[in-house]
């Protein structure tokens, strides 16, 4: 089959187009003919040489695909209501990058009736991260009030619209004034830029001094202190990534007055069932959602997977809105 390869750690044009065995899937797998591959910002870190996978996860990039089930462990199969042939779309730990990917069944969804590939494709990875950060971990509420960090980013665009859907108020960031139109458009309430804007003074006027309930942080570093001191009393920041770096100091005295929590997590190296327990919900609560077209999914670009190397520099660029997708 067709791959694309990390050849060595470095900038996109270390990825090049390879030829590797077709992947045979064992128990509680099936194997999924790739018609579309998702982008995402761990992809840029492992091809850079900071992000490994998974002990035992294929070396190949790719965390989300879109296609069809050609075979698998039938019991396993059965037990999910997943058949072969049928269109789905699943969350990997790696492999994605290749016509051919292993998925276990339970990671796998149905693709929503009427969506084409590549826009099955750039659900999983965001939506997974979204519903266990945003949702479990950090446990919004209808109306509460959301802060995105990051709100044009794959994972800003499906946090801004499931977060409105369930009934909070969001207030989402980015970098251009262009950006927070678009934040607006998919149904923030308010938009902050904050390249021009203190994002912790718009804030607290927006809320009228009260603050927020969650902040989903995609940066980390020193934003989390600026986070703090956004936060309504009980308020949570959920970190998701540290773009901004890994070192943080933050007022600690607030965190004990207002009774904060900052807490995080990342979903790749956890296990199996738990990523499962994340797919039973998103059935369940947001798939209909998706195909009521009450959500949507936002596709920037796509690009042949032989040009892989130039979806990577559009990614680093942080130019998209939305998600960027691979199609074999």
């Amino acid at each position: 089959m067709r791959a694309v390869e990390i050849t060595s750690f470095g900038g996109p044009e270390v990825l090049k187009l390879g030829e590797r065995p077709v992947p045979q899937p064992g128990a509680g797998e099936v194997l999924i003919r790739v018609r579309a591959s998702g982008i995402n910002r761990p992809d840029v870190l492992q091809r850079l040489g900071h992000y490994a996978p998974p002990p035992g996860t294929s070396d190949l990039p790719g965390l989300e695909v879109a296609g069809v089930v050609e075979s698998g462990d039938a019991a396993a199969m059965a037990a999910a209501g997943v058949r072969i042939g049928d269109r789905v779309c699943a969350l990997v730990a790696g492999g994605g990058y290749a016509e051919w990917c292993v998925a276990p069944v339970v990671q796998c969804l149905p693709v929503p009736e009427g969506f084409s590939d590549v826009e099955a494709a750039s659900l999983p990875e965001t939506f997974f991260t979204v519903w266990s950060n945003v949702f479990d971990r950090g446990r919004l509420q209808a109306g509460e009030t959301l802060l995105v960090q990051g709100g044009t980013s794959g994972i800003g665009v499906t946090a801004i619209q499931l977060a409105r859907a369930f009934g909070a108020v969001v207030i989402a960031t980015a970098g251009s004034d262009d950006k927070c139109a678009a934040c607006l458009a998919l149904g923030a309430h308010h938009a902050i830029n904050y390249k021009s804007q203190d994002f912790v003074a718009e804030v607290k006027s927006v809320t009228q001094g009260r603050g927020v309930d969650v902040v989903l942080d995609m940066v980390g570093g020193d934003y989390v202190a600026r986070e703090v001191e956004c936060l309504a009393e009980d308020g949570r920041i959920v970190i998701i990534a540290v773009q901004g770096g890994v070192k943080s100091g933050f007022n600690a005295g607030l965190v004990l007055r207002r009774r904060l929590t900052i807490t995080g997590s990342t979903l790749r190296p956890r296990p199996v069932a738990f990523k499962g327990a994340i797919a039973l919900a998103l059935r369940a609560q947001v798939w209909p959602l998706l195909a009521a077209g009450k959500v949507r999914p936002v596709i920037h670009s796509t690009f042949a997977a032989a040009d892989a190397c130039q979806a990577h520099a559009l990614m680093e660029s942080n130019q998209h809105i939305g998600k960027i997708v691979l199609t074999w």
